[in-house]
């Protein structure tokens, strides 16, 4: 996406306040840690009480060393956007008139969770004329998927990864799904498919990619 020097700018978008960290947390440490010049807008829709600060503590760690970094949070109901798509969407409006990032990181379409998948379908309705990457979650519904974008991971970016989702989101933890193994484990299965070479990685879809020459 950009070398090291080269700027990047790049929007995430999560439906809850640990999602872009799981899903594309790794992507950003490394781009970062490789010197791209990350000016990113990190936007979370549901992070009421708590976990308002947990999402906001989380994002300033995994920024640390961007070159730009804004920070939004929304209080949308959890569990209900569907329910919510005429405000949800009138919010990334607002976000697009803000931003023209270069890449965008949001939920897979197909995710089992009602809420990821009413972000992606305003994602890219909202965001027509984008390059944009679909990331993975985890859980209990068993709705992982074929994927054709990898993002390779050095075994000190996923440590890093992994420390800080287990330091920043103590409200989780109490979820059985929610530890190294299964983060190190999806890791280490999409690292096998791309063949990385310190074996970890991040998986995304895109569907739309438009060609340049020159």
């Amino acid at each position: 996406m950009a070398r090291r020097g080269e700027r990047l700018s790049v929007l995430c978008l999560g439906a809850h306040s640990d999602d872009i960290e799981i899903g594309a947390g790794g992507t950003i440490l490394r781009l970062i840690a490789d010197g791209v010049l990350l000016d990113v807008h990190w936007c979370v829709l549901s992070a009421p009480g708590i976990r308002a600060g947990e999402a906001n503590a989380s994002a300033v760690a995994f920024l640390e060393g961007a070159a730009k970094s804004n920070i939004e949070l929304a209080e949308f109901e959890d569990s209900y956007f569907p329910s919510q798509s005429r405000e949800i969407k009138q919010w990334l409006n607002a976000v697009r008139e803000r931003v023209s990032p270069d890449v965008i990181f949001t939920h897979a379409r197909d995710d089992s969770h009602q809420d990821h998948r009413e972000v992606n379908r305003l994602t890219t309705n909202v965001f027509r004329n984008h390059f944009v990457l679909e990331y993975e979650i985890p859980k209990w519904d068993g709705d992982l998927m074929q994927h054709n974008t990898y993002m390779p991971l050095p075994s000190k970016i996923m440590d890093r990864k992994t420390e800080l989702l287990l330091e920043h989101f103590g409200t989780q933890r109490s979820k059985d799904w929610f530890d190294e193994l299964t983060f190190k484990g999806l890791a280490r299965l999409r690292g096998m498919e791309c063949r990385a070479e310190e074996r970890f990685a991040e998986a995304f879809t895109n569907r739309k990619l438009a060609l340049t020459i020159g």
